[in-house]
């Protein structure tokens, strides 16, 4: 095996030379983990040198050039990102495809990238692929993972991982000389190269491909890293989509960067054992995560005998008095600090470990915001659990919440070397080392977003506080009037009712109107342990989410959210006087979330207009019909009779308003 030249991590300017300096320098600490057939598969980072560069030499005989573009699709698995360096080293740039999207999704940033090659992970990759063959015309090859399924496909097209690494290795043997060639070819990359085309979620059309340089994933990485003091030492485990940002820089960038070790779990419905057997030390996860495994963990009290239950009801008073303050280092009496310690051994690490965080130093979670009570509840477990506000465009990180400083309302202040400002409009915009390079074949939307001077638009609107954090608002662009000129922030209003375990997911309406009105998801999982719980019976979604019972719980938050709204000055006039029970849920398959699980509003509006119109014209219930896709691609009809809610609305003071929802405007009740 050819020598990896002798570089610094300091000097490694792109993400194929951080492999090589690792190969040199941890040469035998694993870089990679797989659980295949319920046993744990681990690779050193020289053996996953020689496995990208094997697959290299024969992506080259394949035909792959620098300026090609790769797609890239399937579940976290080593040989997919092993891919992605091997293209990074031919000069070649990766696309990664979320795993979940339709064929037609995946037809558009096939076609609109220019994929001349695709690696995908399995049968069902490959199939999604070449029915839509046609669409794709610069693809003329595919290479596959798992071979399962797939040893009759038409050869000369489709070809496994294997088999191409197999090529590489032959050649090499052949002529030892293209080890040397390889690393020329790796050497010659340059920081400002392009590295990767990220398709952003489309909540508003179709995606966009942000393309970043290797300086911003790499600068970001190492930033990230010196931050929160992550090294080689460290464990992540790589379960979020490969299309999305965050997983490029956390299991990706920051891995190349530091040397840790990346775990790949056996499948997605194994990632829960996979975690408590792994124990990652870096952690990151949505707030729906978070939630739902809060949830699970009530739901699992809620069935224990009554010692454990009074155990857990006793020390959580204490976790919620003195675990943040214990977290951050700030004084606690003996006394208390000795009855936590108790109640670490008794309670808070068998739930840590439960939830196979025992190891875990640094914990974030971002995309959307977490419930305050969500939020604290881990902290007092002493699970170091922080947020961060980041896009595609920034390399993920705008700002960071250092250790000790730490809102559950804010997302903390500006990474290292970005600057955030707040335009005259409210507009956040940032500048920092991880600002895109441009839009794929889009010039006129990069100069939407990016300034004359470098800077960023976000189209979040947000407002720094005194002591420099930031506090996001809501989307800007989201943000509308009622017509007697109150404001209304729809997914500010969406996060309060999101706080609640019950609710899944909510869409607010009423820009132009005369008041707020609410769509709301209710959690299967959580409403329906509570259903078992008091013996409600239910044979669907559908029929728990039109349940009576179920209607006066999401009320009850509902009111909850009004009484909160009614004490802030500038929304108190967004309190939700209307809402209904959706009689399914929002599915990304249906084209009402985007794959990132945002919420398109505007589809939503749309697909819905019967029932949004139900909730302006006086209606009590309305029926709709709503066309579905189930999982194996067949299409469908759901029917329902939809009932809708009427809610008060409160003074300040919390003294229920006397006056009913305003009357409806003609045209709405048309």
């Amino acid at each position: 095996m050819a020598a990896a030249p002798a570089s610094s991590i300091a000097l490694a300017d792109t993400l194929p030379k951080g492999l090589l300096h690792n190969a040199r320098v941890f040469a035998k600490r694993p870089a990679i983990r797989l659980k295949d057939l319920g046993i744990w598969q681990t690779w050193t980072w020289a053996e996953a040198l020689d496995e990208v560069r094997a697959f290299a030499l024969g992506l080259s005989l394949l035909g792959v050039r620098r300026g090609d573009t790769i797609a890239i699709v399937g579940d976290n698995r080593p040989r997919l990102y092993w891919s992605m360096v091997a293209a990074q080293s031919l000069g070649a740039i990766p696309v990664p495809m979320y795993q979940d999207a339709v064929a037609q999704e995946l037809a558009f940033v096939l076609a609109h990238s220019e994929a001349k090659l695709a690696v995908a992970q399995n049968q069902e990759q490959v199939d999604k692929l070449l029915s839509i063959a046609d669409e794709a015309p610069r693809l003329n090859r595919i290479v596959y993972d798992e071979p399962r399924g797939l040893r009759d496909y038409e050869p000369g097209r489709v070809k496994s991982f294997e088999s191409v690494a197999a090529e590489g290795r032959e050649a090499l043997k052949r002529d030892p000389k293209l080890a040397d060639a390889w690393l020329v070819d790796v050497a010659t990359g340059q920081g400002s190269d392009p590295s990767v085309i990220l398709y952003t979620s489309g909540t508003t059309g179709q995606p966009k491909g942000v393309v970043l340089s290797h300086d911003n994933v790499l600068v970001t990485a190492r930033n990230a890293n010196k931050f929160d003091k992550i090294t080689e030492r460290d464990e992540i485990i790589a379960y979020l989509p490969m299309a999305w940002v965050g997983d490029h820089i956390f299991s990706y960038g920051q891995a190349l960067a530091a040397g840790f070790c990346v775990a790949c779990p056996e499948s997605p419905q194994t990632v829960a054992e996979d975690r408590r057997e792994i124990g990652p030390t870096y952690f990151f996860a949505p707030p729906r995560v978070y939630e739902n495994l809060l949830t699970s963990i009530m739901v699992r009290m809620e069935d224990a005998g009554w010692t454990k239950r009074t155990l857990f009801k006793s020390f959580m008073g204490v976790a919620k008095r003195a675990g943040e303050p214990i977290l951050n280092g700030e004084r606690v009496s003996p006394l208390t600090r000795a009855v936590y310690f108790l109640g670490r051994i008794l309670v808070y690490g068998p739930i840590k470990n439960r939830l196979g965080l025992t190891r875990t130093r640094v914990a974030y979670t971002a995309g959307e915001a977490i419930g305050p009570e969500i939020f604290r509840f881990y902290r007092s477990l002493g699970l170091n659990l922080k947020q961060f506000y980041g896009q595609t465009e920034a390399s993920v990180y705008v700002t960071l919440q250092s250790d000790g400083e730490i809102g559950a309302d804010t997302v903390g202040k500006p990474a290292p070397g970005v600057e955030v400002r707040v335009s005259a409009t409210g507009e956040v915009e940032y500048c920092g080392p991880g600002v895109f390079v441009r839009y794929f074949k889009n010039d006129e939307a990069t100069r939407n977003t990016k300034t004359a001077d470098g800077w960023v638009k976000t189209g979040d609107a947000g407002i720094i506080e005194p002591d420099g954090t930031l506090k996001i608002i809501d989307r800007a662009k989201d943000v509308g009037r009622l017509n007697d000129g109150s404001m209304l922030p729809p997914k500010y209003i969406e996060n309060k009712l999101k706080f609640y375990p019950n609710i899944k997911e909510a869409v607010v309406f009423g820009d132009g109107r005369d008041f707020a009105a609410a769509f709301i998801n209710i959690d299967l999982l959580s409403v329906g342990n509570w259903a078992e719980r008091n013996n409600v019976t239910y044979a669907s979604y559908q029929e728990l989410a039109a349940n009576p019972r179920v209607y006066e719980m999401v009320r009850a938050h509902v009111d909850e959210v009004n009484r909160s709204l009614a004490k802030e000055p500038m929304l108190a006039g967004a309190q939700i006087r209307r809402f209904l029970i959706l009689h399914k849920e929002l599915d990304a398959d249906d084209g009402e979330l985007t794959r990132t699980q945002k919420v398109r509003r505007g589809f939503i509006a749309e697909r819905y207009a019967p029932l949004v119109a139900g909730l302006y014209d006086g209606s009590a219930e309305k029926h709709i019909a709503t066309a579905v896709t189930f999982e194996d691609g067949r299409k469908g009809v759901i029917e329902a009779t939809v009932r809708i809610a009427d809610m008060p609305a409160y003074t300040a003071e919390g003294k229920p308003l006397l006056a009913p929802p305003p009357a409806p405007h003609l045209e709405a009740a048309e």
